[in-house]
């Protein structure tokens, strides 16, 4: 019998075939990853919603205005009467900025809740970082004006129901196809 032969083809399939076999690893690791984010936003959202507002400023805010006129008390607060507020890690702690108006002075940001939010968000992808997440609050039609409810320590509550956004940005994921560097997933 002949001795097995090495040929010229064998050395390029090889290297063809586990650029296939990553590739096909790669795309299933980017689905799960993909996947747990998703869930994570979904988690910290639900939980944003729930929880305290981030931008202290909100609870506090009254003089709401609909079409140009201020919202007596007891009346319905319009979509159009608060904008949009971005809350994002800033250094040790938390920043938010108005990014469309109208807005309440801001006041202080609750980096406790932030952190809930992020901790809530770590079941599902413990990769997040504070600096992956921007939170955001914006108007929805939903809420009463000089609504007099408080939390259980007496604090005000936001008369408007905001709709609460959570983004993850600039998530990194390790692709086994390009050795090991890093990716930033949408």
């Amino acid at each position: 019998p002949r001795a097995p032969h090495f040929h010229a083809l064998d050395a390029l399939v090889l290297p063809l075939a586990l650029l296939i076999l990553f590739g096909i690893i790669d795309a299933g690791r980017y689905i799960w990853e993909v996947n747990q984010i998703e869930k994570a936003a979904q988690a910290g959202a639900r939980y944003a919603v729930a929880t305290a507002i981030i931008p202290g400023g909100l609870d506090e805010w009254d003089g709401y205005r609909c079409g140009g006129a201020v919202v007596p008390a007891g009346d319905p607060i319009c979509k159009e009467a608060l904008g949009l507020i971005r809350c994002a890690s800033a250094g040790a702690g938390v920043a938010c900025t108005c990014v469309e108006t109208p807005c309440p002075a801001l006041g202080e940001a609750d980096s406790d809740a932030f952190a809930r939010i992020i901790a809530r968000m770590r079941i599902h992808a413990p990769g997040i970082a504070a600096k992956h997440v921007v939170i955001s609050y914006s108007g929805s039609g939903i809420g009463y004006a000089a609504d007099p409810a408080t939390d259980e320590d007496g604090n005000p509550l936001s008369d408007i129901a905001p709709v609460v956004t959570v983004a993850i940005k600039s998530f990194p994921m390790r692709m086994l196809m390009l050795f090991g560097r890093q990716v930033t997933l949408p």
